[in-house]
């Protein structure tokens, strides 16, 4: 009888992991359906409009020679004149930076973070973004300079 009982479990169990399995392949492979018609509006709308898929930004630091805080509107301007020579225009947003310092407390630094979209990011142009940061960092006295490029970011020490 305990044989018979536990014959009848492990092929319970193994029938319900079937269907778990079957239910998984079915739901997981079809996209849902809120998403094909978010995707079909997208195309419908934005459908046969220009568009710019590339990005590169470059964070201009607060600070001059590492920790000296600074007004850094003129490397802002430098910087967006720049990206919108290379690239046809640019924007710069405010933020934030922040590590763990040395003395494992919390440090922050105001940042401003230029950036352009581009529908060509070849070779050439990265590498004169590269050197622009060289010269920033180099001006302001830093250890690094951190651009982005198509959501990767790189540190140019």
């Amino acid at each position: 009888m305990i044989k018979l009982k536990n014959k009848l479990v492990v092929k319970l169990l193994a029938f319900l992991m079937l269907i778990g399995l079957f239910s998984y392949i079915v739901y997981a492979e079809r996209p849902s359906k809120q998403t094909s018609t978010t995707q079909e509006q997208q195309s419908n709308v934005l459908g046969g409009l220009s568009y710019l898929d590339k990005v590169v930004k470059i964070y201009v630091p607060s600070t001059y020679n590492i920790d000296q805080p600074i007004d850094n509107s003129k490397y802002v301007d430098q910087s967006l004149e720049k990206f919108s020579t290379m690239f046809g225009g640019a924007t710069s947003d405010d933020g934030t930076g922040a590590w763990i310092g040395d003395n494992k407390k919390l440090v922050k630094e105001k940042v401003t973070i230029v950036y352009s979209f581009t529908e060509k990011l070849d070779k050439n142009k990265i590498n004169e973004v590269v050197a622009y940061a060289k010269e920033l960092k180099k001006e302001m006295k830093q250890s690094s300079i951190s651009i982005e490029v198509n959501g990767r970011m790189y540190f140019i020490e």
